[in-house]
């Protein structure tokens, strides 16, 4: 990564504890996404850790959904253009909500640690906030996956051989 990174992480919740080193873990998987992206310039995240009610909220007023989910992207740029913290001068990226509920389920069933699990989460989303999509699937989903996993076996979290997803 070329610049500053900014990385505003805030715990929303009161049902479940945040591990120590949490916060400087989701700062380092945005570090390594941009750095591995090539990322040009200073950058600036916002990450919300919920409860799952609050995800289910925000997930039925941004998509229609009215369902938990393990974490919602709400990219601020387009085509690698972003809103700029005028302050600072830093590319403001978007915001990341991951439900820690979700989290503390998924690392149980997937049988990896927790920190695992929310380093995966992170990338995923920063990766939507880049503007990377498996919606649709295809390429573009077997890209963001391999996009992922590349970048968490930088940083020592590797996915352990159990770990399936059927794209959710």
């Amino acid at each position: 990564m070329n610049g500053k990174l900014r990385v505003i992480t805030t715990d929303s919740q009161n049902v479940m504890k945040i591990p120590t080193g949490v916060r400087m873990l989701i700062r380092r998987c945005c570090n390594a996404v941009l750095t591995y992206e090539n990322f040009d310039g200073s950058a600036e995240i916002s990450v919300t850790i919920v409860d799952d009610e609050t995800i289910r909220d925000l997930n039925l007023k941004h998509r229609n959904i009215d369902k938990s989910t393990d974490v919602l992207s709400f990219p601020m740029g387009e085509d690698g253009v972003y809103d700029i913290n005028h302050d600072t001068g830093a590319k403001i990226l978007g915001d990341i909500i991951i439900s820690i509920e979700h989290a503390y389920d998924q690392a149980e069933k997937y049988g990896h640690t927790l920190q695992r699990e929310i380093g995966f989460l992170t990338v995923h989303s920063l990766l939507h906030l880049l503007g990377y999509d498996h919606e649709n699937g295809g390429l573009e989903a077997v890209r963001m996956r391999e996009k992922e996993e590349a970048v968490l076996t930088q940083m020592g979290l590797k996915r352990n051989g159990s770990y399936y997803s059927d794209g959710e």
